[in-house]
């Protein structure tokens, strides 16, 4: 059947078919999760998201009939270029029925519209960078993805590597169940932070009166702590202020610290509650009229979170400060009456973080996978 393939543009119809199309895709599927309509439209708002003041994206759908069976979107993310000294295109937002020649439509749509901005190949999924959601579900399909991952068919990577795509990178996802976290490592924990307090080095909680302030800290770290990772893009003022306006909704003092030596900020640790939990039954991921007074009244008392990320500057790594963060993690999850948390996502090379949720007996649940595509011609 004939697959036509429309640029999304600034048309509002479309886009709005573009953000729906999961929720027809996935409507049988137990496990998926709706993205919150509200959320998705700001992001590709030109004047909204922070994104568009360095960075292209040409959003496509492909239909058949008239009816929307897949679309992607092809991202030339400038910072990232910039950042890497290289000429690479991405891809995110992709989703499709199970076949293949609605795969290549879209992907040869991408590469062409790519192609003619002269990067030499294609990364992705990312939506829009790794700073946001990113990575393909290759393992660990038996569970509803945690709040701010990914979640998609197993068919997907058949598709992709048929078309084409190599293996990249792996992102990793740990779930950390609290009645089997090692006591040990939290006793010892313990002791470090005693023996760091010591020394200068103290803990304290992020909270709404100073999460102003705090942003810009941890942006100062993440920059740091994170600029010799693979794929990391450095994110702007305007990005970090954004990205807490997005998540203070589900931001709580007792989930998310700071580390400071001498007061100077130095490390921090932010943990979400799984808002998932919730919003997993929002139809069509629509917050209005009520569905925003069940997420306020019901956010603080999801049976999962998910450590979202962990940054400590360079120069005070391997003082056991993430095993501080995770210990604290620990210890509110057991009083909250968490079930356990997630710890993603983690690089597959990042040897440290890997081994620190393997000691405290964390299982590795869920792999999402970066795929690359070189063009032969430019």
């Amino acid at each position: 059947m004939k697959v036509d393939i429309i640029p999304v543009g600034t048309n509002k119809k479309l886009l709005k078919e573009y953000i729906d199309f999961p929720h027809d895709l996935y409507q049988d599927d137990e496990h998926y999760v709706p993205e919150l309509y509200m959320a998705q439209k700001e992001l590709f708002d030109r004047k909204k998201n922070p994104f568009f003041e360095h960075s292209e994206v040409a959003s496509f759908l492909a239909k058949q009939n008239g009816k929307v069976v897949g679309r992607v979107s092809a991202i030339l993310n400038n910072n990232y270029n910039d950042y890497h000294k290289d000429n690479i295109g991405f891809f995110g937002f992709f989703d499709i029925i199970d076949d293949f020649e609605v795969c290549k439509a879209l992907f040869d749509e991408a590469a062409k519209w790519l192609k003619s901005k002269g990067v030499k190949g294609i990364i992705g999924p990312t939506n829009f960078s790794t700073n946001d959601t990113a990575g393909l579900l290759v393992d660990g399909f038996h569970e509803a993805p945690k709040v701010m991952m990914t979640y998609n068919y197993p068919y997907y990577q058949k598709h992709v590597e048929q078309y084409g795509f190599k293996k990249e990178m792996d992102f990793l996802a740990y779930i950390l169940y609290t009645d089997k976290v090692s006591e040990k490592s939290i006793r010892l924990a313990q002791s470090l932070e005693e023996r760091l307090t010591r020394q200068g080095i103290t803990f304290r909680s992020i909270t709404p009166k100073s999460l102003k302030e705090d942003v810009e800290h941890v942006r100062k770290i993440w920059n740091n702590a994170w600029s010799e990772n693979w794929g990391f893009v450095p994110m702007t003022d305007r990005e970090t202020a954004h990205l807490a306006s997005e998540l203070k909704l589900i931001l709580s003092p007792d989930w998310c610290y700071i580390a400071e030596d001498k007061g100077v900020p130095i490390a921090f640790g932010v943990t979400l509650f799984n808002i998932n939990e919730i919003t997993k039954n929002f139809k069509k991921g629509r917050l209005f009229p009520f569905n925003i007074i069940k997420l306020l009244r019901q956010r603080r008392k999801t049976k999962y979170v998910r450590i979202i990320a962990l940054g400590v500057m360079q120069e005070y790594r391997r003082k056991g400060i993430e095993a501080i963060f995770f210990a604290k993690n620990i210890l509110q999850a057991k009083k909250s009456k968490v079930i356990a948390g997630e710890v993603s996502w983690v690089l597959e090379n990042n040897k440290e973080m890997n081994t620190s949720a393997q000691k405290l007996n964390a299982d590795l649940y869920k792999t999402y996978r970066l795929y690359r595509y070189d063009f032969t011609n430019v």
